[in-house]
């Protein structure tokens, strides 16, 4: 039997790296679902390609023209978020792949665990704002959540085997994107251009960003914390410049367990789809020769003060990790679109981590209201 796959954000680094895995496995994988959020002319390319039942969009005043450019094609066209969030739902899906940016993916990723649906899970957010919720309602209906991520993947990974030994530590690898050892008089006069120029991983406009001002990998510390379920004294981050330890793993014997490999996400992505097995794949391999020296550093927490951001709100608990990430969400905008500089970034999360209402223990209302509040805020210390 095929495996039937419902990709949320198809057209992102992430999803058209998702449908590369499938078409290498026709035998393994059907796409059942794909959905986007703006890019018609992709999706209708990846749409004729892979033929799948369902597509959704999630700017509706593009469902139009989607519905015309498909019309020749048996494809049921849906838009607007509630789609998105209710066609994971389908009795049709047996696996979901979560793409989508940011918090966007918090609903359809719950309506698909309510459902029984498989999580892949790319959008790293939908733990940052509501990890309590997600994981509670996951071991509740017995659904996996298998990362995506490299870093995730990797301690994954390691973990396979040895699911019955604690975990006494783990180090999450951090490239140090296009400003590893630069300072603040450099940093703050750097230009998103040069930002969006990572130096190991391709991948859209928001992660980049956020692996230059290192939030990505405050976001993943505190994904890490609920997906291994670790207190944030047990997750250790290092700059390691080559991206071949993807992380690392350390159990109570002292022991330690890396997984490592040329950076490509195809590898995670299908190892998620696939899990616990491996398929063969045409991937390119690493050659120890190539790499004679891996290196590895402190990352710099006055410089790049977006990660000890990250773990200050994991630390407070509560909806403060999920105010961070919707201020992120806003800052980084705000900087794409020359508004406020890099440096700003960090100072505008601060003063709206200082400003929203801080709610010990949310329900999942209170962390949608949380995110519409946090980037009110935002926006108004921008000015939008």
């Amino acid at each position: 039997m095929k495996k039937r796959v419902a990709i949320l954000g198809s057209t992102g680094s992430i999803g058209t790296q998702t449908l590369d895995v499938i078409s290498k496995h026709p035998d393994k994988f059907e796409v059942e679902v794909l959905t986007a959020n703006n890019r018609i002319g992709r999706l209708v390319e990846q749409c004729r390609k892979f033929q799948p039942n369902t597509v959704v969009i999630g700017n509706k005043d593009k469902f139009q023209q989607l519905k015309e450019a498909l019309e020749d094609l048996p494809i049921k066209v849906y838009a607007g978020s509630d789609a998105i969030a209710q066609v994971v739902e389908m009795s049709t899906v047996d696996v979901v792949l979560t793409a989508m940016v940011g918090f966007s993916g918090l609903k359809p990723t719950m309506n698909a665990i309510n459902a029984g649906k498989p999580i892949a899970l790319a959008n790293k957010e939908t733990l940052v704002v509501a990890g309590d919720i997600i994981t509670e309602m996951a071991a509740k209906n017995k659904v996996p959540i298998l990362p995506v991520d490299s870093e995730h993947s990797a301690i994954f990974q390691c973990l396979v085997g040895e699911f019955q030994n604690p975990i006494e530590k783990i180090y999450l690898t951090a490239s140090g994107g296009p400003f590893r050892g630069k300072k603040k008089d450099f940093l703050e006069n750097v230009t998103p251009e040069q930002a969006l120029n990572h130096p190991n991983w391709e991948m859209g406009n928001k992660i980049t960003i956020d692996s230059a001002s290192m939030m990505n990998k405050g976001l993943e510390v505190i994904e890490a914390h609920w997906l291994f379920g670790l207190e944030p004294d047990q997750i250790d981050v290092i700059v390691h410049p080559q991206s071949i330890i993807h992380s690392i793993a350390q159990f109570t014997d002292g022991s330690m367990k890396a997984q490592m490999g040329l950076p490509d996400m195809r590898v995670p992505i299908q190892y998620a789809l696939t899990f616990p097995d491996r398929l063969q794949a045409d991937f390119p391999r690493f050659n120890f020769m190539d790499y004679p020296n891996l290196t590895f550093e402190k990352p710099d927490l006055d410089s790049f003060r977006n990660l000890k951001i990250a773990y200050d709100a994991l630390k407070t608990g509560g909806n403060m990790p999920c105010i961070i990430n919707a201020a992120n969400e806003i800052v980084v905008e705000g900087f794409l679109e020359k508004k406020i500089g890099f440096l700003q970034m960090s100072d505008i999360i601060e003063q709206t981590m200082d400003k929203v209402t801080f709610i010990g223990k949310p329900s999942v209302e209170d962390y949608f209201e949380t995110d519409k509040e946090a980037r009110r805020v935002a926006k108004s210390l921008i000015a939008f």
